[in-house]
């Protein structure tokens, strides 16, 4: 998922302890929503990923700081932009051996940083941060495009035969952009390596899994699911919609906090407003209107109320045949990894799953993070990166998750 390099978002970057924002039970906003707290979990300060586009970075290394935190650990600033680079120096192996039919960039997916984290390990921010040219967040433009120039040009040049420095020389220019990966690190006055940092945090990266909702293929069987940025070719399991739901009710209700792949270019996603919703135009009325008149509205006029966002409004009933017609018809499309760390209500009583973002704080009414409706994540959840313990039983025993 490669979502924003929003200009929106280019403010500098200011963190969010996580703690002082779980306090305060009922939050409102200036639009009219008030929600109250049903569960959150612990979580650690909000990022920035500023201009970059990796999402899948952040959302899935803010997810393995909770099972830190979970896991009776001490809290964690890991580096995100070490499992970029690793991801980097993969993807670029993998597109030469497409032989350029695959797809390259900075976007990624969450098993992206499980799978380096079983390849290489991790590291803390403060011993590889990824900045070298004193930046205070991510700036990725030229990186991406120096990093793609560079593997077409070895497919263009290589007379149908690699030299066998071509990769030495693609993660010579990650070493220019993002910093050399020492062997070698001191944390809290002790030495590791990437490996050992690893495996003193304690994380199996087998024990996460994916999940996802969709007819084109059966069932409570794994396929690989057809996103672009999933150069990987990563796996998911396949579940009812309703089913999905009951994973992630299931994992916040124990404890486990959920990587959240979905769609938020959607005229229902406000950033501003801190609200992400699906309203129904075709209900009968919306609250603090007159009886009926809603109804001789005309849809532009309607959009025009609705997308003010000023307080809850009848949503739309999501169906399995609604998921797959937008998947098909590129309405969902692969858009940004966020990290689901809670269960709210609003006034009305309807279910809004907290949401930590990664675009820092600045526009943000609830400090980085925002309300995703049920019916929202019904709709435009592409996948989800779960601990395999949060799955119910009766649903792991059908996917044959041990």
């Amino acid at each position: 998922m490669r979502r924003v390099y929003s200009l929106l978002l280019a403010g500098f970057f200011l963190a969010s302890a996580s703690a002082g924002f779980a306090r305060d039970k009922e939050k409102k906003n200036d639009s009219g929503y008030i929600f109250t707290m049903v569960k959150q979990l612990p979580a650690t300060s909000v990022k920035n990923q500023y201009r970059s586009g990796t999402c899948w970075s952040y959302s899935a290394i803010s997810f393995l700081e909770s099972e830190l935190l979970r896991t009776g650990k001490d809290t964690f600033d890991l580096s995100e932009m070490f499992c970029v680079r690793n991801a980097y120096s993969d993807k670029a192996l993998i597109y030469i051996r497409f032989n350029g039919k695959h797809n390259f960039g900075g976007g990624g997916a969450a098993h992206d940083v499980t799978s380096v984290l079983r390849k290489y390990g991790m590291m803390p921010e403060e011993a590889y941060s990824g900045n070298t040219i004193g930046e205070l967040n991510p700036v990725h433009g030229e990186m991406d495009a120096v990093l793609n120039a560079n593997v077409e040009a070895v497919l263009k040049n290589s007379n149908k035969k690699l030299t066998p420095v071509w990769h030495r020389g693609f993660n010579g220019l990650l070493d220019a952009y993002l910093g050399k990966v020492s062997e070698k690190f001191t944390y809290k006055g002790k030495d590791y390596s990437p490996k050992s940092f690893s495996d003193m945090m304690g994380l199996n990266p087998d024990d996460y899994v994916e999940l996802s909702s969709y007819t084109h293929h059966p069932f409570y069987s794994k396929f690989i699911i057809e996103i672009p940025d999933n150069w990987e070719l990563g796996e998911v399991y396949n579940l009812p919609v309703d089913e999905l739901i009951q994973v992630i009710d299931n994992s916040i209700e124990k404890g486990y906090t959920v990587v959240w792949g979905a769609d938020v270019s959607e005229k229902g996603f406000s950033w501003k407003n801190g609200v992400a919703v699906v309203p129904d135009k075709n209900a009968p009325e919306i609250a603090g209107m007159e009886s009926g008149k809603w109804s001789k509205m005309s849809d532009a006029d309607k959009d025009k109320l609705l997308f003010k966002f000023e307080q809850p409004n009848p949503e739309r009933k999501i169906t399995q045949e609604m998921r797959q017609i937008e998947f098909d018809n590129y309405q969902t499309t692969d858009d940004h990894g966020m990290h689901l760390t809670g269960i709210a209500k609003d006034q009305n009583g309807t279910k809004y799953y907290l949401i930590k973002n990664s675009w820092g704080i600045d526009g943000s009414p609830y400090k980085g993070y925002f309300y995703a409706s049920e019916a929202y994540v019904r709709l435009k959840t592409m996948d989800i990166m779960v601990h395999k313990n949060a799955i119910p039983k009766e649903i792991r025993k059908k996917l044959g998750i041990d």
